[in-house]
């Protein structure tokens, strides 16, 4: 089977390797329609030095050591389906949790909160597999199913929708608040996406980049140029005063990180997503004297893939405009596309 395989820095290879053929109980094998290119993917190509156990050292849990299969965004169909897997079945089409090994005896794990363990294992960097081939091999509750209106395409979608969604959460917004989205970043169009899904319409989208902001505004968000727009001003207006209850920040600078704080209302949340170059400061005595919060979210949790998907069945999610699609053999050109590309999505097709 065809895979893409990195060896190590800047050394990506497409290749022939034997087809997978062990499925063992509990387990399913996916015929991959459509694998995403994202942010991970490009610091895993260009600074494999910074990402923890991609290496020629075997990782704790996995095994797996370079060269490794890319590929975390991954939608695909059963083709086969190994023994005691219950509710699933040979054609069933789905969205697949890339999250494949955790210690689960660290502080992370026993919190409930395995994305942030320092073993975690994941499809596509450090596990056996990645979904850059023709074929993987998953446990079948990694099988997230889509429903018959939502097709591969946007099934490879789940995936990168879901740390917006988990950053949406985290935030504490509620259905008929007010929130404001800095970034509009492919995280940032799940997150506007998930604000929408949930019934939060009254978002405004911060943006400093043209060609993003002309994205997700034709998405339908309402977007501000905050260089040369008033955003406090527009958050006045949309909070009378107030401040929005909830900032989500996706962007990674500081100026972002500033003005979400700066707009929220007394007791409301900042959510930050981004991850950051330098280390970010800020104003303790605004968190301190209006009870303001700042939480981290990363990754995503298996109820993030079912609400989104839910959420797609409804029609909530659109790809028109910001989803780009690249044959297989075209996937370095599509990282190095992606690094210099001012916000879309690139989808790889693997298999028609």
């Amino acid at each position: 089977m065809k895979a893409a395989r990195f060896y190590g820095k800047e050394d990506l290879r497409l290749e022939e390797i034997p087809e997978l053929t062990e499925v063992g109980p509990g387990q399913v094998k996916v015929k991959v329609g459509f694998a995403g290119i994202c942010g991970s993917d490009l610091h895993v190509y260009y600074y494999p030095e910074l990402i923890p156990f991609i290496s020629d050292e075997p990782h704790p849990l996995t095994g797996a050591k370079l060269p490794q299969i890319l590929g975390h965004e991954i939608s695909g169909t059963i083709v086969e389906a190994g023994d005691d897997v219950d509710g699933l079945a040979v054609g069933d089409r789905g969205a697949v949790f890339p999250l494949v090994a955790t210690c689960g005896k660290c502080s992370a794990c026993r919190n409930g909160v395995p994305m942030s363990c320092r073993l975690m294992a994941a499809l596509g960097s450090n596990a056996a597999s990645g979904g850059l081939s023709d074929f993987i091999v998953i446990d079948a509750d990694k099988f997230h199913r889509l429903p018959e209106n939502v097709d591969l395409r946007m099934g490879a979608l789940v995936e990168p929708m879901a740390v917006g969604w988990h950053a949406v959460v985290r935030s504490g917004a509620e259905s008929g608040s007010t929130a404001l989205l800095v970034g509009a970043g492919p995280v940032g169009i799940g997150a506007w996406y998930a604000f929408r899904a949930m019934g939060i319409d009254n978002v405004l989208v911060s943006e400093t980049n043209v060609e993003r902001r002309q994205g997700i505004a034709a998405l339908g968000a309402t977007v501000i140029d905050p260089v040369n727009e008033d955003l406090a001003g527009r958050i006045d207006e949309m909070t009378a005063g107030e401040g929005v209850s909830a900032a989500v920040e996706a962007s990674g600078s500081q100026s972002g990180f500033d003005s979400a704080m700066a707009n929220l209302a007394p007791s409301g949340r900042v959510s930050v997503v981004a991850m950051y170059e330098e280390q970010v400061r800020f104003d303790a005595g605004n968190v301190m004297l209006g009870q303001r919060e700042i939480v981290g979210a990363v990754g995503y949790e298996p109820q993030d893939f079912d609400d989104i998907i839910e959420a797609m069945s409804r029609g909530v999610y659109s790809t028109e405009g910001w989803v780009t699609e690249r044959e297989f053999d075209a996937v370095e050109t599509a990282i190095r596309e992606l690094r210099d590309d001012a916000g879309s999505k690139i989808l790889i097709k693997v298999n028609s």
